[in-house]
Parts: C-alpha cells; sequence; structure tokens
C-alpha cells in the first residue's frame, strides 16, 4: 500500500515557494496527487497531497528536508502522514450543546465509527462529565483571544497527530490560519439546508419565515462561514401548530445522524472536492 501525506506550508507570500518546495518531494521521489495555493493579505498558504511507492519513503529525513527548507523560507512547513492500515485519529470541537458529542461518542463505541479513541476539545467546561463517563481525554481551551487560543489547540491536536476534526456545535469562528492547515479535514454542522439561513439563527429565522420543510447540513469548513463543500443532508417537514422549541428539537435530533453520516463519508475516503462541490469517488 502506497504511503500517503499531507504538507502545509504557510507564511508571508514570497517568489519560489512552490518550486522549491515540489522540487525536493521530486527529489525524494514523492509524487503530487494534489496541489492547491492561495495568497490572501500577503499571507501564502499551500496544500499538497503526495504519495510514495512502497518502500520509496523515509520519513524521517523528509521531514528534516521540510524542516530545513522552512528554516530558509521563514515559513511554518508541516507534514502529517497517513500511515497504512491505521485508523484515524478524531477531535471532537464543541462548545456547550452535547446532542452532536453525545450521538459521536455512541456511534465510536457502538463500531459504527471505526476510528481511533477520540479526543474532545472544547471552549467550556460544561461538557466534561459526558467526556469523563465515556473515558475520553477532555481539552480545555478558554478562548477569549482567538489567535492565542487557536494557537494552543493547534498544538493540542498537532502533539495527538489529529487526522480530522469535527464540529459538534462548536460556537466559535475558526480563522483561515486555523482551516487551512486541516483543509478538507474539518467536519461542521450546521441547522439549516444550506445555502438557505446560514449564521447562528438558522431555527429562528426558518421558523419566523414559515418554512415547511427544514434540514440540516454537514460540510466541510472553509475560510467562507457555512459555505463550505456539502457532505450530507437530512429534511424533516413542520406539523401544524409547532412551535420554535418543537423545531429544535426535531433539528437537533436529525444534526446527529446526519453528522455521523458525514463522517462515516469521510472514513470511506471515497470523497473528493471539486471545484467546491464534494463527489464520491
Amino acid at each position: 500500500m502506497k504511503p500517503f501525506a499531507t504538507i502545509t506550508v504557510i507564511g508571508k507570500d514570497k517568489t519560489g515557494v512552490v518550486a522549491r518546495v515540489t522540487s525536493y518531494l521530486f527529489e525524494r521521489k514523492a509524487n503530487i496527487e494534489a496541489l492547491e495555493e492561495q495568497v490572501t493579505r500577503g499571507q501564502f498558504s499551500m496544500t499538497i497531497q503526495v504519495s510514495w511507492r512502497p518502500h520509496q519513503l523515509n520519513a524521517d529525513a523528509v521531514r528534516a528536508g521540510l524542516d530545513q527548507i522552512a528554516k530558509a523560507l521563514g515559513m511554518e512547513i508541516k507534514i502529517r502522514f497517513t500511515e497504512p492500515h491505521r485508523r484515524q485519529r478524531m477531535a471532537i470541537l464543541v462548545t456547550r450543546e452535547s446532542h452532536c458529542l453525545e450521538g459521536l461518542l455512541a456511534a465510536v463505541t457502538s463500531g459504527r465509527l471505526k476510528i481511533e479513541p477520540p479526543i474532545i476539545l472544547s471552549n467550556r467546561r460544561d461538557l466534561e462529565p459526558i467526556a469523563r463517563t465515556g473515558g475520553v481525554p477532555f481539552l480545555f481551551v478558554p478562548w477569549e483571544d482567538r489567535a492565542k487560543a487557536e494557537e494552543r489547540a493547534l498544538k493540542l491536536l498537532d502533539d495527538r497527530a489529529i487526522d480530522f476534526i469535527v464540529l459538534a456545535r462548536f460556537m466559535k469562528i475558526l480563522s483561515p490560519n486555523f482551516v487551512w492547515r486541516y483543509k478538507n479535514k474539518i467536519i461542521n454542522i450546521h441547522p439549516s439546508l444550506l445555502p438557505s439561513f446560514p449564521g447562528p439563527q438558522a431555527y429562528r429565522q426558518a421558523y419566523e419565515q414559515g418554512v415547511k420543510i427544514i434540514g440540516v447540513t454537514s460540510h466541510f469548513v472553509t475560510m467562507r462561514l457555512d459555505e463550505g463543500p456539502i457532505i450530507a443532508q437530512g429534511s424533516f417537514s413542520v406539523r401544524p401548530g409547532w412551535t420554535l422549541k418543537d423545531i429544535i428539537a426535531a433539528g437537533q435530533r436529525l444534526e446527529a445522524r446526519v453528522l455521523i453520516k458525514a463522517v462515516k463519508l469521510y472514513l470511506t475516503e471515497r470523497l473528493d472536492v471539486y471545484w467546491g462541490i464534494v463527489k464520491q469517488v
């Protein structure tokens, strides 16, 4: 089985970065499967998916070489290897609502989600008892200062070699600096059938507009809020006389199911994002 890796390059924009990194990877017998780069307000970001033929990868040498290039360019270059046959490592980010977290943990325990034991990271301590009951590590990161919080969170995720992230009603907006490091590896659940009703008050907007069919959307997180590529959706009909509270209760039950479905699809490794659209391959 071919070994794979994801490389992220982030730093102040300058000429020659793409050529420098890709030339080095060619020297190390790597095959570039995909490459995407962009510049936002002078900040250069690049993600590269690479693979090697069996027995051609020297992981320590590749990592050391990329470290040298990073120092020479004054940029951050990180590589995450995908170990053959190893189950994925998932981090669940939460705030206060428990329904999606409980659904994910139940799916892991039952074997419906075949991953290594997850970790939970939160900007509040409200859900720590759930983690304790399930024997799942709980990491608390205060989020008053987003830059400092994200720096600490990224360090914790990196130390634990996390492969992908699930936002289980995590009520903080992640910066492009965070998102780019896990491009197409952050899965969110939103309480509407996107692109309708983006933002934090989706159920209330749907209720006030008299919508008769309401749904939820699981999508990859991008720099544009609630506009990432859609992975899975679900819907339910609003019954006559339902209050906003009834709609929220029905929506929350659906959120957990759709989020689990999206994670299962992600774990099949049959998802590809092409021009902003998720396709199964």
